[in-house]
């Protein structure tokens, strides 16, 4: 069921000028618009809502959040597991830094003596956790070029591309019973490679190596095989053979 942006609003907690303004940028655009110009969001969009709110709750910039989320290699579950992950480490971190508040508390009160070094536990000036681990999970090229590019695309470029990225999956998925060295696996994983280079910049190397991080990384294996089991493997074998066929 549709709902306009002032349910939405009413319903997350937000206001409509916040909606307003991630549909402005390209982050969140309601699926529907009326004649009328009312703005109809759908179980999908409030879905994505909830992802933006999590990546905004670990610190992410707009700019960032809608990069990620634009990726044709997102994967929502993983995000939400990911970010699971992130969120306990930050509630642990606020436990640490109120135990710090209650004992610079005694201190002050002279209750309990306090060392220069205990003063400053529980901080945590780092990068941020997340995008490490997402640059570990989609890689330096899709988080950093790729998404760059992504995010400068057009909504009908965009489109585009995911059509082309779900085609060439659909087609290596076909082949995937086939040796990955036959002529018609290494057509459809040199599309795989020159779509890849759209993004980013990668070697022939970088290529192959990507391939293994397929089928070493259970995330990407999970995620590729939605397309048909095997289907990680195959791209890894098929990977190596353009690689090295290539290189010569």
């Amino acid at each position: 069921m549709s709902m306009r942006v002032k349910e939405v609003a009413d319903l997350v907690g937000i206001s409509v000028r916040t909606l307003h303004h991630y549909d402005e940028i390209g982050l969140l655009t309601p699926d529907e618009t009326t004649e009328s110009g009312y703005r109809l969001y759908s179980n999908d969009n409030l879905e994505m809502l909830q992802q933006i709110l999590f990546f905004k709750e670990l610190g992410f910039p707009l700019k960032k959040i809608k990069q990620i989320i634009n990726s044709p290699s997102f994967d929502r579950y993983e995000a939400l597991r990911l970010q699971r992950k992130m969120l306990l480490e930050k509630r642990s971190r606020i436990d640490k830094m109120i135990q710090m508040i209650d004992k610079t508390i005694q201190y002050m009160k002279g209750e309990i003596q306090m060392t220069n070094k205990e003063k400053f536990e529980g901080f945590d000036f780092s990068h941020n956790p997340y995008e490490q681990e997402a640059r570990e999970r989609w890689g330096d090229k899709v988080v950093d070029q790729g998404n760059a590019k992504v995010f400068n695309m057009s909504k009908e470029e965009q489109a585009s591309f995911s059509e082309r990225w779900n085609t060439i999956c659909t087609k290596l998925a076909e082949l995937r019973h086939e040796s990955p060295d036959s002529k018609e696996a290494q057509a459809a994983i040199k599309e795989w490679y020159h779509l890849l280079n759209e993004l980013g910049n990668y070697s022939l190397e970088a290529f192959k190596g990507l391939g293994q991080l397929y089928v070493d990384d259970e995330r990407f294996t999970k995620s590729i095989d939605q397309h048909g089991k095997g289907l990680a493997k195959f791209m890894r074998d098929a990977m190596v053979v353009y690689a090295d066929q290539n290189k010569r």
